[in-house]
């Protein structure tokens, strides 16, 4: 080898454009170091020796189908086409590519067909408790909830009550309480391990939706549908404490037709439990300040319902949103900021979640997937296809201290359950 082979290329900045310098970030300098390295290594042998080593060493050709953009990859093999003196950077970034892809995995465990009788529209992780371990919770068409064990799927219990279809179901972060929201217009309020009924609350028509409780249990927030507001309910003695409206906008009038259309489909907590968002009907996110009651901003970027929303765990600033227009996008709720949108789904984002460690995110869809999300590539790096019909429901099982290794969840219009492990 030549001494010009042993320096690591200088010109990387150069050659990448900085769409994909963002994307490789700082690990491109590393990786390529450790590559150029071992080539150093190689060369105190022989030299059929070392490029016998050197052609082990050389990664494989990728079909770049683990989620590297297109554009990527055209550019990474006109650059090696054009001038072969650069295949070493080429082989350096498809490495990067690689890695980055597989850093995080979804391995299925288990489904079960028929989990209902009817479609599965929501599913939430129950915490385990120090007489109950954690449970997968899931509503359905068929107007009832169920309680899972993850270890097998088998059945724990069954919770009846409504007359109509279950449109969302939550869980206390204590693991002893949780509830379902139904068409019916009523929420119930349930003991985990009895199953008896704590509460009932209920609302008109139409303004029951996503329901989620505080980080610290005190309230619950329910997106409030055609009120265009998010109520919060104290847990304590379950009465309506605060209504969050969203403010009309400017130059409307209550009467005008049209004018309003912030239908609430979905709500979020901030980690904190500070700040709490909702999607709505007309593509537009609203962050509110729940301490003072009050609307903080929009959060605008999409063109569709927005179905589903879910803060980092690590990050506050962080929201993730799902939409119907098929695009999933991360905003600084904080800043205002759209920083993300990524496309993959071929119809309906109906649900999103991030995971533990905050470096993934899971997404269910109408055209019958389950997608990995890597944010940094801004791609996905895996799909799914267990699932017959449209994905209504993923959901993490929330691990301590921001480590991978957990469960993934999922539920669907083809009436079963599948988990996975993240990894």
């Amino acid at each position: 080898m030549s001494s010009d082979d042993e320096q690591v290329p200088q010109n990387i900045p150069i050659l990448l454009s900085e769409h994909f310098q963002n994307l490789i970030s700082d690990d491109v300098e590393e990786i390529t170091t450790q590559l150029f390295a071992l080539d150093v290594e190689d060369d105190v042998d022989s030299q059929e020796g070392s490029s016998s080593r050197q052609k082990e060493h050389e990664p494989e050709p990728l079909s770049y189908n683990e989620g590297a953009p297109a554009e990527f990859a055209n550019y990474l093999q006109s650059q090696s086409d054009q001038n072969p003196d650069q295949r070493s950077l080429s082989s350096c970034v498809r490495v990067r590519v690689r890695v980055l892809s597989e850093e995080m995995k979804l391995a299925w465990l288990r489904s079960l067909e028929t989990a209902h009788q009817d479609c599965v529209w929501a599913c939430t992780w129950v915490p385990a408790t120090d007489k109950s371990p954690g449970l997968l919770l899931t509503g359905s068409l068929d107007e009832t909830v169920k309680l899972w064990n993850p270890e097998d799927l088998s059945l724990v219990r069954t919770n009846t009550g409504h007359c109509l279809g279950v449109v969302s179901v939550a869980a206390h972060p204590s693991g002893k309480i949780a509830a379902s929201a139904s068409m019916d217009s009523f929420i119930r309020v349930f003991d985990v391990e009895s199953n008896n009924t704590i509460a009932t609350l209920e609302a008109p028509p139409s303004e029951v939706w996503q329901m989620q409780f505080n980080p610290r249990g005190t309230m619950l927030a329910v997106a409030g549908g055609s009120s265009a507001s998010i109520k919060l309910w104290d847990t304590a003695e379950w009465k309506l404490i605060s209504t969050l409206s969203i403010p009309r906008p400017e130059g409307s009038k209550p009467s005008d037709k049209g004018s309003n259309k912030k239908f609430v489909l979905s709500v979020a907590w901030s980690p904190s439990g500070g700040q709490l968002a909702c999607g709505s009907m007309d593509g537009s996110i609203s962050v509110f300040d729940v301490q003072r009651a009050k609307f903080l901003h929009h959060l605008e970027g999409h063109t569709m319902p927005v179905r589903s929303l879910a803060y980092s765990p690590l990050d506050p600033r962080v929201l993730v949103s799902g939409s119907d227009d098929e695009c999933i996008h991360m905003y600084d709720a904080e800043g205002k900021t759209l920083f993300s949108s990524m496309s993959g789904h071929s119809s309906w984002v109906l649900s999103v979640d991030v995971s533990p460690d905050g470096a993934a995110i899971a997404s269910g869809s109408s055209d019958r997937t389950v997608k990995l999300w890597d944010p940094k590539m801004r791609a996905a790096v895996q799909t799914m296809t267990n699932h017959t019909d449209q994905v209504w429901g993923v959901k993490f099982e929330a691990v301590g201290g921001g480590v991978r290794g957990s469960l993934l969840a999922s539920v669907s219009d083809d009436k079963s359950i599948s988990l996975y492990h993240y990894s």
